[in-house]
Protein backbone atom coordinates (compact mmCIF):
# COMPACT_ATOMS: atom_id res chain seq x y z
CA UNK A 1 0.00 0.00 0.00
CA UNK A 2 1.28 3.46 -0.90
CA UNK A 3 2.47 5.48 2.08
CA UNK A 4 1.87 9.21 2.54
CA UNK A 5 4.91 11.43 1.89
CA UNK A 6 5.28 14.67 3.82
CA UNK A 7 7.16 17.89 3.12
CA UNK A 8 8.80 18.78 6.41
CA UNK A 9 10.97 21.81 5.76
CA UNK A 10 13.03 23.52 3.10
CA UNK A 11 15.26 26.44 2.33
CA UNK A 12 17.05 28.11 -0.52
CA UNK A 13 19.76 30.59 -1.23
CA UNK A 14 18.98 34.02 -2.61
CA UNK A 15 18.76 33.89 -6.38
CA UNK A 16 21.72 35.89 -7.70
CA UNK A 17 21.71 37.41 -11.17
CA UNK A 18 24.61 36.40 -13.39
CA UNK A 19 26.89 39.37 -14.00
CA UNK A 20 28.92 38.32 -17.04
CA UNK A 21 31.36 35.95 -15.34
CA UNK A 22 31.54 33.21 -12.71
CA UNK A 23 29.62 34.24 -9.61
CA UNK A 24 30.69 33.88 -5.98
CA UNK A 25 29.37 30.30 -5.69
CA UNK A 26 29.72 27.07 -7.64
CA UNK A 27 26.71 24.71 -7.84
CA UNK A 28 27.93 22.74 -4.81
CA UNK A 29 28.76 25.93 -2.92
CA UNK A 30 25.17 27.02 -3.38
CA UNK A 31 23.80 23.64 -2.28
CA UNK A 32 25.94 23.77 0.87
CA UNK A 33 24.92 27.36 1.65
CA UNK A 34 21.23 26.41 1.47
CA UNK A 35 21.69 23.08 3.23
CA UNK A 36 23.76 23.92 6.32
CA UNK A 37 21.19 26.09 8.16
CA UNK A 38 18.38 23.77 7.07
CA UNK A 39 20.08 20.71 8.55
CA UNK A 40 21.27 22.61 11.62
CA UNK A 41 17.72 23.38 12.76
CA UNK A 42 16.46 19.81 12.49
CA UNK A 43 16.04 17.60 15.61
CA UNK A 44 18.04 14.79 14.00
CA UNK A 45 21.58 14.29 12.76
CA UNK A 46 22.42 14.93 9.08
CA UNK A 47 23.30 11.24 8.80
CA UNK A 48 19.68 10.26 9.56
CA UNK A 49 18.66 10.67 5.91
CA UNK A 50 18.45 7.63 3.69
CA UNK A 51 19.45 9.44 0.50
CA UNK A 52 20.36 12.76 -1.05
CA UNK A 53 18.99 13.56 -4.52
CA UNK A 54 20.00 16.77 -6.26
CA UNK A 55 18.95 18.25 -9.60
CA UNK A 56 21.65 20.04 -11.59
CA UNK A 57 22.00 20.74 -15.32
CA UNK A 58 25.25 22.67 -15.69
CA UNK A 59 27.55 20.34 -13.75
CA UNK A 60 31.07 21.77 -13.65
CA UNK A 61 34.19 19.65 -14.10
CA UNK A 62 35.39 20.06 -10.52
CA UNK A 63 32.10 18.83 -9.05
CA UNK A 64 31.09 15.61 -10.79
CA UNK A 65 27.96 14.19 -9.11
CA UNK A 66 27.32 17.38 -7.12
CA UNK A 67 24.81 15.55 -4.92
CA UNK A 68 27.58 13.40 -3.49
CA UNK A 69 30.01 16.30 -3.10
CA UNK A 70 27.35 18.41 -1.36
CA UNK A 71 26.35 15.56 0.97
CA UNK A 72 29.94 15.06 2.08
CA UNK A 73 30.49 18.78 2.60
CA UNK A 74 27.26 18.93 4.61
CA UNK A 75 28.61 16.31 7.00
CA UNK A 76 26.04 13.67 6.10
CA UNK A 77 28.54 10.82 6.30
CA UNK A 78 30.50 8.68 3.89
CA UNK A 79 27.73 6.07 3.75
CA UNK A 80 25.12 8.54 2.45
CA UNK A 81 23.85 7.42 -0.96
CA UNK A 82 23.73 10.55 -3.13
CA UNK A 83 22.97 11.00 -6.81
CA UNK A 84 22.30 13.79 -9.28
CA UNK A 85 19.35 13.96 -11.68
CA UNK A 86 19.03 15.96 -14.91
CA UNK A 87 15.85 16.64 -16.82
CA UNK A 88 16.59 20.23 -17.85
CA UNK A 89 14.19 22.71 -16.22
CA UNK A 90 12.47 19.87 -14.36
CA UNK A 91 15.57 18.64 -12.53
CA UNK A 92 14.70 20.21 -9.18
CA UNK A 93 11.17 18.80 -9.28
CA UNK A 94 12.46 15.43 -10.48
CA UNK A 95 14.58 15.17 -7.33
CA UNK A 96 11.42 15.63 -5.23
CA UNK A 97 9.45 13.20 -7.36
CA UNK A 98 12.14 10.52 -7.15
CA UNK A 99 12.32 10.95 -3.38
CA UNK A 100 8.53 10.85 -3.18
CA UNK A 101 8.40 7.54 -5.07
CA UNK A 102 11.10 5.95 -2.89
CA UNK A 103 9.32 6.91 0.33
CA UNK A 104 5.85 6.07 -0.99
CA UNK A 105 7.03 2.56 -1.89
CA UNK A 106 8.61 1.99 1.52
CA UNK A 107 12.21 1.97 0.25
CA UNK A 108 13.21 5.02 2.29
CA UNK A 109 11.90 7.06 5.21
CA UNK A 110 13.63 10.42 4.86
CA UNK A 111 15.30 12.00 1.85
CA UNK A 112 16.91 15.39 1.21
CA UNK A 113 15.88 16.48 -2.30
CA UNK A 114 17.15 19.62 -3.95
CA UNK A 115 18.25 21.52 -6.99
CA UNK A 116 21.25 23.71 -7.67
CA UNK A 117 22.52 25.72 -10.59
CA UNK A 118 25.28 28.24 -11.19
CA UNK A 119 24.55 29.43 -14.71
CA UNK A 120 27.29 32.02 -14.35
CA UNK A 121 29.70 29.09 -14.54
CA UNK A 122 28.45 28.01 -17.97
CA UNK A 123 31.58 27.15 -19.96
CA UNK A 124 32.87 28.54 -23.22
CA UNK A 125 32.86 25.74 -25.80
CA UNK A 126 35.02 25.62 -28.91
CA UNK A 127 33.33 24.73 -32.21
CA UNK A 128 33.51 21.05 -33.15
CA UNK A 129 35.61 21.97 -36.19
CA UNK A 130 38.19 23.48 -33.84
CA UNK A 131 38.12 20.47 -31.52
CA UNK A 132 38.71 18.09 -34.44
CA UNK A 133 41.60 20.22 -35.71
CA UNK A 134 43.24 20.28 -32.27
CA UNK A 135 42.90 16.49 -31.98
CA UNK A 136 44.69 16.02 -35.30
CA UNK A 137 47.39 18.51 -34.33
CA UNK A 138 47.92 16.94 -30.91
CA UNK A 139 48.20 13.40 -32.28
CA UNK A 140 50.56 14.26 -35.14
CA UNK A 141 53.74 12.25 -34.56
CA UNK A 142 56.27 13.96 -36.79
CA UNK A 143 57.36 17.53 -37.30
CA UNK A 144 56.14 17.37 -40.89
CA UNK A 145 52.67 16.11 -39.93
CA UNK A 146 52.40 18.74 -37.20
CA UNK A 147 53.32 21.44 -39.69
CA UNK A 148 50.77 20.09 -42.18
CA UNK A 149 48.08 20.14 -39.52
CA UNK A 150 49.09 23.62 -38.40
CA UNK A 151 48.72 24.99 -41.93
CA UNK A 152 45.08 23.86 -41.96
CA UNK A 153 44.10 25.95 -38.94
CA UNK A 154 41.35 28.54 -39.42
CA UNK A 155 40.56 31.58 -37.20
CA UNK A 156 36.98 30.36 -36.81
CA UNK A 157 38.27 27.32 -34.92
CA UNK A 158 39.05 29.59 -31.97
CA UNK A 159 35.72 31.41 -31.74
CA UNK A 160 34.17 30.00 -28.55
CA UNK A 161 30.45 29.41 -28.16
CA UNK A 162 28.75 30.10 -24.84
CA UNK A 163 27.79 26.68 -23.54
CA UNK A 164 24.57 28.04 -22.05
CA UNK A 165 23.45 29.23 -25.48
CA UNK A 166 23.86 25.74 -26.93
CA UNK A 167 22.33 24.15 -23.85
CA UNK A 168 19.18 26.22 -24.25
CA UNK A 169 18.78 25.24 -27.89
CA UNK A 170 16.79 22.12 -28.69
CA UNK A 171 18.98 19.69 -30.64
CA UNK A 172 16.05 18.22 -32.59
CA UNK A 173 14.22 21.36 -33.73
CA UNK A 174 17.26 23.69 -33.47
CA UNK A 175 14.99 26.21 -31.76
CA UNK A 176 16.20 27.93 -28.62
CA UNK A 177 13.81 28.22 -25.70
CA UNK A 178 12.92 31.83 -26.52
CA UNK A 179 11.89 30.83 -30.01
CA UNK A 180 9.60 28.11 -28.65
CA UNK A 181 7.96 30.78 -26.49
CA UNK A 182 7.37 32.85 -29.62
CA UNK A 183 5.74 29.81 -31.26
CA UNK A 184 3.21 29.12 -28.48
CA UNK A 185 2.45 32.81 -28.05
CA UNK A 186 1.70 33.09 -31.76
CA UNK A 187 -0.53 30.00 -31.66
CA UNK A 188 -2.60 31.40 -28.78
CA UNK A 189 -2.68 35.06 -29.85
CA UNK A 190 -0.67 36.43 -26.93
CA UNK A 191 0.40 40.05 -27.53
CA UNK A 192 3.59 41.90 -26.63
CA UNK A 193 1.58 44.24 -24.40
CA UNK A 194 0.14 41.32 -22.47
CA UNK A 195 3.59 39.82 -21.96
CA UNK A 196 5.07 43.10 -20.75
CA UNK A 197 2.14 43.68 -18.39
CA UNK A 198 2.62 40.23 -16.87
CA UNK A 199 6.35 40.88 -16.43
CA UNK A 200 5.73 44.17 -14.66
CA UNK A 201 3.37 42.48 -12.22
CA UNK A 202 5.88 39.69 -11.54
CA UNK A 203 8.41 42.28 -10.39
CA UNK A 204 5.79 44.14 -8.38
CA UNK A 205 4.67 40.98 -6.62
CA UNK A 206 8.22 39.97 -5.70
CA UNK A 207 9.02 43.48 -4.49
CA UNK A 208 5.92 43.39 -2.28
CA UNK A 209 6.86 39.96 -0.94
CA UNK A 210 10.31 41.23 -0.03
CA UNK A 211 8.90 44.32 1.67
CA UNK A 212 6.39 42.25 3.65
CA UNK A 213 8.99 39.68 4.70
CA UNK A 214 7.16 36.78 3.07
CA UNK A 215 10.42 35.16 1.96
CA UNK A 216 12.38 35.42 5.23
CA UNK A 217 11.58 31.89 6.32
CA UNK A 218 12.51 30.56 2.89
CA UNK A 219 15.84 32.24 2.13
CA UNK A 220 19.12 31.53 3.92
CA UNK A 221 21.94 34.08 3.91
CA UNK A 222 24.78 32.94 1.66
CA UNK A 223 28.33 33.80 2.75
CA UNK A 224 31.05 33.98 0.10
CA UNK A 225 34.73 33.24 0.65
CA UNK A 226 35.63 36.93 0.30
CA UNK A 227 33.45 37.84 3.27
CA UNK A 228 30.52 39.22 1.30
CA UNK A 229 27.05 37.99 2.13
CA UNK A 230 23.88 37.74 0.08
CA UNK A 231 20.47 37.88 1.76
CA UNK A 232 17.92 38.61 -0.97
CA UNK A 233 17.02 37.87 -4.57
CA UNK A 234 18.76 40.59 -6.54
CA UNK A 235 16.98 40.39 -9.90
CA UNK A 236 13.83 42.26 -8.89
CA UNK A 237 13.17 45.60 -10.56
CA UNK A 238 10.59 47.30 -8.41
CA UNK A 239 10.47 50.28 -10.80
CA UNK A 240 9.64 48.14 -13.83
CA UNK A 241 6.95 49.70 -16.02
CA UNK A 242 5.20 49.22 -19.33
CA UNK A 243 6.98 52.27 -20.69
CA UNK A 244 10.42 50.87 -19.88
CA UNK A 245 9.68 47.39 -21.18
CA UNK A 246 8.20 48.77 -24.42
CA UNK A 247 11.64 50.18 -25.31
CA UNK A 248 13.30 46.75 -25.33
CA UNK A 249 13.84 44.99 -28.65
CA UNK A 250 12.83 41.37 -29.28
CA UNK A 251 15.74 38.99 -28.77
CA UNK A 252 14.90 35.88 -30.74
CA UNK A 253 12.61 36.87 -33.60
CA UNK A 254 13.51 40.36 -34.79
CA UNK A 255 11.86 42.66 -35.53
CA UNK A 256 8.36 41.30 -34.96
CA UNK A 257 8.82 38.98 -32.00
CA UNK A 258 7.63 39.75 -28.50
CA UNK A 259 10.09 37.92 -26.23
CA UNK A 260 12.51 40.48 -24.78
CA UNK A 261 14.98 40.50 -21.86
CA UNK A 262 12.32 42.30 -19.85
CA UNK A 263 9.59 39.68 -20.15
CA UNK A 264 11.82 36.61 -19.91
CA UNK A 265 13.26 34.76 -16.93
CA UNK A 266 16.69 35.91 -15.83
CA UNK A 267 19.99 33.99 -15.97
CA UNK A 268 20.58 33.29 -12.31
CA UNK A 269 22.48 31.21 -9.74
CA UNK A 270 20.73 29.55 -6.81
CA UNK A 271 20.00 26.37 -4.85
CA UNK A 272 17.07 24.92 -2.92
CA UNK A 273 16.45 21.88 -0.66
CA UNK A 274 13.31 20.15 0.62
CA UNK A 275 13.11 17.49 3.34
CA UNK A 276 10.65 14.67 2.63
CA UNK A 277 9.62 12.08 5.20
CA UNK A 278 7.31 9.14 5.83
CA UNK A 279 4.84 8.88 8.71
CA UNK A 280 7.33 6.64 10.49
CA UNK A 281 10.08 9.27 10.24
CA UNK A 282 7.69 11.99 11.38
CA UNK A 283 6.81 10.00 14.49
CA UNK A 284 10.39 8.89 15.18
CA UNK A 285 11.86 12.40 15.10
CA UNK A 286 8.85 14.37 16.35
CA UNK A 287 8.53 16.34 13.10
CA UNK A 288 5.75 18.74 12.11
CA UNK A 289 4.84 18.32 8.43
CA UNK A 290 3.87 21.34 6.36
CA UNK A 291 2.25 19.50 3.47
CA UNK A 292 1.70 16.12 1.86
CA UNK A 293 2.48 15.25 -1.75
CA UNK A 294 -0.64 13.77 -3.29
CA UNK A 295 0.70 12.92 -6.74
CA UNK A 296 2.83 14.04 -9.68
CA UNK A 297 2.59 13.77 -13.45
CA UNK A 298 4.95 14.20 -16.39
CA UNK A 299 4.08 14.74 -20.03
CA UNK A 300 5.92 14.77 -23.34
CA UNK A 301 5.12 16.95 -26.36
CA UNK A 302 6.62 18.43 -29.52
CA UNK A 303 9.85 20.24 -28.50
CA UNK A 304 8.84 23.19 -30.72
CA UNK A 305 5.89 23.86 -28.40
CA UNK A 306 7.52 22.77 -25.14
CA UNK A 307 5.99 25.86 -23.50
CA UNK A 308 2.67 24.00 -23.27
CA UNK A 309 4.30 21.52 -20.87
CA UNK A 310 2.40 22.85 -17.80
CA UNK A 311 -0.91 22.46 -19.60
CA UNK A 312 -0.18 18.88 -20.62
CA UNK A 313 1.22 17.68 -17.28
CA UNK A 314 -1.13 19.56 -14.94
CA UNK A 315 -4.20 18.51 -16.95
CA UNK A 316 -3.03 14.90 -16.74
CA UNK A 317 -2.83 15.30 -12.96
CA UNK A 318 -6.24 16.99 -12.70
CA UNK A 319 -7.91 14.29 -14.77
CA UNK A 320 -6.45 11.53 -12.61
CA UNK A 321 -7.83 13.11 -9.44
CA UNK A 322 -11.12 14.31 -10.97
CA UNK A 323 -10.31 17.94 -10.28
CA UNK A 324 -10.91 21.15 -12.23
CA UNK A 325 -8.67 24.20 -12.59
CA UNK A 326 -10.96 26.12 -10.28
CA UNK A 327 -10.63 23.53 -7.48
CA UNK A 328 -6.92 24.30 -7.10
CA UNK A 329 -6.48 27.04 -4.50
CA UNK A 330 -2.92 28.12 -5.32
CA UNK A 331 -0.75 27.74 -8.43
CA UNK A 332 2.96 28.04 -9.08
CA UNK A 333 3.75 27.95 -12.80
CA UNK A 334 7.39 28.59 -13.57
CA UNK A 335 7.73 31.84 -15.51
CA UNK A 336 10.16 30.77 -18.20
CA UNK A 337 8.76 33.51 -20.43
CA UNK A 338 5.72 35.71 -19.92
CA UNK A 339 4.54 34.88 -23.44
CA UNK A 340 4.83 31.16 -22.72
CA UNK A 341 2.96 31.29 -19.43
CA UNK A 342 0.18 33.41 -20.91
CA UNK A 343 -0.08 30.96 -23.83
CA UNK A 344 -0.69 28.18 -21.29
CA UNK A 345 -3.47 30.15 -19.62
CA UNK A 346 -5.01 30.86 -23.02
CA UNK A 347 -4.80 27.18 -24.01
CA UNK A 348 -6.79 26.11 -20.95
CA UNK A 349 -9.43 28.67 -21.89
CA UNK A 350 -9.59 27.63 -25.56
CA UNK A 351 -12.40 25.26 -26.45
CA UNK A 352 -10.69 23.80 -29.53
CA UNK A 353 -7.34 23.23 -27.79
CA UNK A 354 -9.01 21.54 -24.83
CA UNK A 355 -11.11 19.28 -27.02
CA UNK A 356 -8.54 18.32 -29.64
CA UNK A 357 -5.34 18.31 -27.60
CA UNK A 358 -6.35 17.70 -23.98
CA UNK A 359 -9.32 15.44 -24.60
CA UNK A 360 -11.63 17.53 -22.47
CA UNK A 361 -15.32 18.09 -23.25
CA UNK A 362 -14.69 21.81 -23.63
CA UNK A 363 -12.62 24.72 -22.34
CA UNK A 364 -11.17 24.09 -18.89
CA UNK A 365 -11.64 27.76 -18.01
CA UNK A 366 -9.46 30.36 -16.40
CA UNK A 367 -7.06 30.28 -13.48
CA UNK A 368 -7.89 33.10 -11.08
CA UNK A 369 -5.03 35.61 -11.40
CA UNK A 370 -5.01 36.07 -7.62
CA UNK A 371 -4.17 32.37 -7.20
CA UNK A 372 -1.21 32.32 -9.60
CA UNK A 373 2.43 33.04 -8.65
CA UNK A 374 1.28 35.20 -5.78
CA UNK A 375 4.81 36.41 -4.93
CA UNK A 376 6.21 36.71 -8.43
CA UNK A 377 8.23 34.15 -10.31
CA UNK A 378 11.22 33.51 -12.54
CA UNK A 379 10.81 36.75 -14.51
CA UNK A 380 11.64 38.69 -11.36
CA UNK A 381 13.49 35.98 -9.41
CA UNK A 382 15.49 34.31 -12.14
CA UNK A 383 15.52 30.76 -13.45
CA UNK A 384 18.50 28.69 -12.24
CA UNK A 385 17.47 25.79 -14.43
CA UNK A 386 18.19 22.80 -12.19
CA UNK A 387 16.78 24.59 -9.14
CA UNK A 388 13.53 26.17 -10.27
CA UNK A 389 11.35 23.06 -10.01
CA UNK A 390 12.42 22.62 -6.40
CA UNK A 391 11.85 26.28 -5.57
CA UNK A 392 8.33 26.45 -6.94
CA UNK A 393 7.33 23.44 -4.81
CA UNK A 394 8.88 24.94 -1.67
CA UNK A 395 7.34 28.33 -2.27
CA UNK A 396 3.96 26.84 -3.12
CA UNK A 397 3.91 25.15 0.28
CA UNK A 398 5.01 28.30 2.11
CA UNK A 399 2.51 30.47 0.24
CA UNK A 400 -0.35 28.07 0.95
CA UNK A 401 0.52 28.00 4.66
CA UNK A 402 0.57 31.81 4.74
CA UNK A 403 -2.66 32.19 2.79
CA UNK A 404 -4.46 29.38 4.56
CA UNK A 405 -5.21 27.46 1.35
CA UNK A 406 -5.46 23.68 1.12
CA UNK A 407 -4.68 22.42 -2.38
CA UNK A 408 -1.99 23.58 -4.82
CA UNK A 409 -0.18 22.63 -8.01
CA UNK A 410 3.40 23.43 -8.98
CA UNK A 411 4.15 22.98 -12.68
CA UNK A 412 6.70 23.92 -15.32
CA UNK A 413 7.64 23.60 -18.96
CA UNK A 414 10.84 21.67 -19.65
CA UNK A 415 13.26 22.15 -22.52
CA UNK A 416 13.18 19.26 -24.97
CA UNK A 417 9.39 19.00 -24.99
CA UNK A 418 8.36 17.94 -21.48
CA UNK A 419 6.23 19.19 -18.62
CA UNK A 420 6.01 18.33 -14.94
CA UNK A 421 3.35 18.94 -12.31
CA UNK A 422 2.94 18.13 -8.62
CA UNK A 423 -0.26 18.14 -6.55
CA UNK A 424 0.24 19.18 -2.93
CA UNK A 425 -2.06 19.62 0.07
CA UNK A 426 -1.22 21.45 3.28
CA UNK A 427 -1.59 19.67 6.64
Amino acid sequence: MARPVYIIDGSRTPFLKAQGGPGPFTPVDLAVQAGRPLLARQPFAPSAFDQVILGCVNVIADEMNPARVAALRLGMGEEMVSFTVQINCGSGMQSIDTAYRYIEAGDADMILAGGTEALSYAPLVFPQSGVRWFAKFATARTTFSKLAAFLKVRPSYFNPVIGLERGLTDPVTDLNMGQTAEVVAHLMGVTREQSDAYAVESHQRLARAQEQGYLKNEIEIAFARDGKFYDHDDGVRADSSMEKLAKLRPVFERPWGQVTPGNSSQITDGACWIILASEEAVAKHGLTPKAVIKDSAWAGLDPAIMGFGPVMSATKLLKKHNLTLQEIDTWEINEAFAAQLLACLAAWNDDTFCREVLGLPGAAGQIDHAKLNVDGGAISLGHPVGTSGNRIVLHLVNAMKRLGTKRGIATECIGGGLGGAMLIETV
